[in-house]
């Protein structure tokens, strides 16, 4: 692996003097009792091809700073993308006005880390251009060679490397070097008029060979070509008040929309979320135990240190029903008397660090995957998820199943379209009656958005079943 201190020093400090950077670190922070130098360079790219052709190509560079100070609640924050002393001169004379009048403390700053949960190595210098176009094309062919009914086939690549560094006012200084791919597939088939769209994706922190070999694309194309055909075959989905199995997988990022935000720490210390209060308190079913890992190896929402330069931890916030924990950023954790979790992330230079999840998990229980099928006389198996919708403050939520089927008598019926579930995050923590032992990850594909900025996340969880959550369907 390389020195990634001394990796970034080459992007940053070959514009930009150390010692200057350094010493306007400590003017814009003096009396303030947080902030830092936030330097960035990314590299992109996407690729995608439809009907076998390339549609689109793009490929950016960008490089930044984010310059903050806080002072108690408040923060001053600047960004440019100037890499000069005269633009960092001018950032830190517009944030040190939040510290004026005010005689704060500096902080502690975060702990040192050896860990690196993922490669350094810049996955877009790895293949080139002419490769991946290849590959989207066989996917299409592959595709289309597997089914007649195949109608349409749309495939992508994106894949990104950031490199930041983070200066702290008491001088220390920690790097980060990110590398993120990601491919995805949707196939649309056609038979006796009606058409219908199954898609996949995967991906993480890792190297274009993890998800474009040729055993993992073939499976990324039969998997989304599965899910068409099960769509084509669905009958509109029953309505009404039901019992629903949940997949393991994927299906928790309705874990993490209409639960996880309401436990990061702002909204907690603001009193706005629904959680507000409860710490030590039972607010689900015995049984239930989520964490925020961001320790995990090369997933998607793994970091080796987040955007303030605290080491990424694994936050066990609810232990078997009962919530022990909030996720912090720096800020949020020094209003709120606890330690920072390592939970401050910003998409960008551009962007203010705030709390934020990582990898959202449930926990594996006792229950077979059968077994909570077997146990349902009437209700809904829902595999897959599409999009949602989420209100943080109330936890109201309405998700739609990508792939799901009728349950009767125990057993697996007709897969079903047009299925949504609704209902209230902290109301159907509650409601969860049995949780399976087949816990996973997702496949690597998840963004996550808060205020205006979204970062990578991952999510995971077992099979689920949950009593009486309410499902809109199209059956007349």
């Amino acid at each position: 692996m390389t020195d990634a201190l001394a990796t970034t020093d080459a992007l940053f400090f070959a514009s930009l003097d150390r010692a200057a950077a350094e010493r306007q670190v400590a003017a814009a922070t003096r009396g303030a009792e947080d902030g830092e130098l936030f330097l960035e360079h990314r590299e992109s790219e996407a690729i995608s091809l439809e009907d076998g052709r390339i549609r689109s190509a793009s490929f950016d560079a960008t490089r930044g700073f984010g310059l903050r100070s806080v002072a108690g609640e408040a923060a001053g924050y600047a960004h440019a993308a100037d890499l000069s002393e005269a633009a960092l001169a001018r950032a830190a004379e517009t944030v040190k006005a939040v510290a004026a009048g005010y005689s704060g403390t500096l902080d502690v700053g975060p702990r040192a880390t050896n860990t690196r949960l993922y490669s350094d190595l810049n996955p877009l210098a790895q293949m080139d251009f002419a490769a991946k176009t290849a590959l989207l094309q066989q996917m299409d062919a592959y595709a289309r060679s597997r089914d007649s009914r195949v109608k349409q086939v749309m495939a992508s690549i994106t894949g990104e490397w950031q490199a930041v560094q983070i200066l702290r006012p008491d001088g220390r200084r920690v790097a980060d070097l990110r590398p993120l791919v990601r491919m995805s597939v949707s196939v649309v088939v056609e038979a006796n008029g009606r058409r219908e769209t199954g898609s996949y994706g995967t991906g993480g922190r890792f190297a274009y060979d993890r998800v474009l070999n040729e055993a993992n694309w073939k499976a990324a194309v039969e998997e989304a070509l599965r899910q068409a055909l099960v769509n084509l075959d669905s009958i509109p989905a029953p309505a009404g008040e039901m019992e629903v199995v949940l997949g393991s997988g994927w299906p928790g990022i309705l874990l993490h929309e209409a639960i996880g935000h309401g436990l990061e720490g702002d909204f907690n210390r603001k009193k706005t979320s629904a959680f507000a209060g409860l710490l030590g308190q039972r607010i689900a079913a015995s049984g239930v135990t989520v964490v925020d890992d961001g320790t995990l190896p090369n997933r998607r929402g793994s970091i080796t240190v987040d955007d303030e330069g605290t080491p990424s931890g694994r936050t066990v916030m609810i232990e078997d029903g009962i919530l022990r924990a909030f996720i912090q950023d720096r800020q949020n954790a020094r209003l709120m008397g606890v330690a920072p979790t390592g939970n401050g992330r910003r998409q960008s230079h551009a962007h203010i660090p705030m709390p934020r999840m990582t990898n959202t998990v449930m926990l594996a229980g006792p229950h077979g995957p059968e077994e909570i099928i077997r146990s349902v006389k009437r209700g809904l198996y829902a595999k897959n998820f599409g999009g949602g919708q989420v209100d943080i403050t109330s936890g109201k939520f309405v998700f739609s199943a990508s792939e799901a089927y009728l349950i009767e008598d125990g057993k697996l019926g007709a897969p079903v379209k047009g299925a949504t579930l609704i209902g209230n995050g902290p109301d159907a923590l509650t409601k969860v009656a049995m949780v399976g032992n087949d816990m996973d990850l997702d496949p690597g594909i998840g963004t996550c958005g808060k205020q205006g900025q979204g970062v990578p996340v991952g999510v995971g969880q077992p099979t689920l079943k949950m009593t009486g959550l309410t499902v809109g369907g199209t059956a007349v």
